[in-house]
């Protein structure tokens, strides 16, 4: 089985239930629901759900040294992972989010970075690992500097050391301190060391200031740079409009790590579409898009074909909407055609 990384944000999600009149209105008291608090941000999202595929899975991250940075600590060693590998901020809180879902309205975010500022890749031992996945270096500022140099080392670091890498983006804010960075620049240099790349429509759009609606040719375009900056693999979600993957060359697949390099024949050069599942009653999008780079990480990890693995991340994406984990059975019993490599 191969050994997986995933380093980067990671915060706990707060999320009131809320009743369709819930409202923010001074002085008047709300009526909401029960509160749960459970894990957030790429490195619980994404590895989370890596790991109810059955994948081994390590994480990466810095918490603060508090309480909230303990509760972290003890989710993620109740969810399966033995031996999470946390730094201590001493200065910054761990991280949080409060996710107001109201029924019918897309979901709103109020965000914390905390300790996540203080991320930059060097704790992350790459050792001993076939896989790293770096999520969400839009939200950590420590890995941003001199046109994203930390994150380019880390990739570095990993490929040199003969991982494949992964890199997951997340929606720039443009109100936020990041906004400004010279992201073209950025994913240039991010890009050219990534073997594998699952960011959103939203995230490439938003980061690159680019105004332009939904189409699928912007998608395409969208792929293609990201080939032509060095990606091999260029997954990009969309929603209701679904998942894009297109790859590069035999030649650059073959030069992509141990999970790609034997695929390299039969995935290379490759284009395919693929429209979301139905999901008949949906619950919650938040960590979808994570859950959709789960399954593809995962399917590239048994060695699926193309058109498997892109199914794979369609129904780990769908079977997080329907609010259950993306584990092999679950994911079987939502679309067959994926059952022989996720249960063997």
């Amino acid at each position: 089985m191969h050994r997986i990384a995933v380093a980067g944000h990671v915060c706990l999600d707060i999320v009131p239930e809320l009743r369709e009149r819930a409202r923010l209105e001074p002085g008047q008291l709300v009526e909401v629901g029960p509160l749960t608090v459970s894990l957030g941000g790429s490195v619980a999202n994404t590895g989370g759900a890596l790991a109810d595929l059955g994948a081994d899975v390590t994480p990466f991250a810095t918490v603060g040294d508090d309480e909230l940075g303990q509760l972290l600590f003890s989710k993620l060693r109740a969810e399966g992972f033995a031996s999470p590998r946390l730094t201590l901020s001493q200065s910054l809180a761990t991280s949080y989010s409060i996710v107001i879902q109201v029924p019918g309205v897309d979901r709103i975010f109020w965000h914390h970075t905390g300790a996540n500022d203080e991320f930059d890749g060097t704790s992350v031992d790459v050792a001993g690992f076939d896989l790293l996945h770096v999520g969400y270096p839009t939200l950590l500022p420590g890995m941003l500097m001199e046109d994203g140099r930390p994150l380019q080392q880390l990739l570095s670091r990993a490929r040199a050391a003969g991982a494949t890498t992964s890199l997951d983006l997340a929606v720039v804010d443009r109100a936020s301190s990041v906004a400004a960075l010279d992201w073209d620049a950025i994913l240039t240099s991010a890009f050219a060391h990534t073997d594998i790349a699952s960011p959103s429509f939203d995230d490439l759009v938003s980061a690159l200031g680019i105004n332009e609606p939904y189409s699928l040719q912007l998608v395409e375009r969208l792929a293609n740079r990201m080939l032509a900056d060095g990606v091999a693999v260029a997954a990009i979600s969309a929603g209701r409009h679904g998942l894009l993957l297109r790859t590069g060359s035999a030649e650059r697949l073959q030069s992509a790590g141990p999970l790609l390099a034997p695929l390299a024949e039969s995935w290379a050069d490759r284009s395919l579409s693929l429209p979301p599942l139905w999901v008949e009653h949906p619950v919650t999008t938040n960590g979808a898009g994570d859950a959709s780079t789960a399954g593809l990480l995962f399917a590239i990890s048994r060695g699926a074909t193309l058109e498997q693995a892109a199914a794979l991340a369609a129904a780990s994406s769908a079977v997080v909407i329907s609010g259950a984990r993306p584990t092999p059975a679950a994911v079987a019993a939502l679309d067959p055609s994926v059952a022989e490599f996720v249960q063997r």
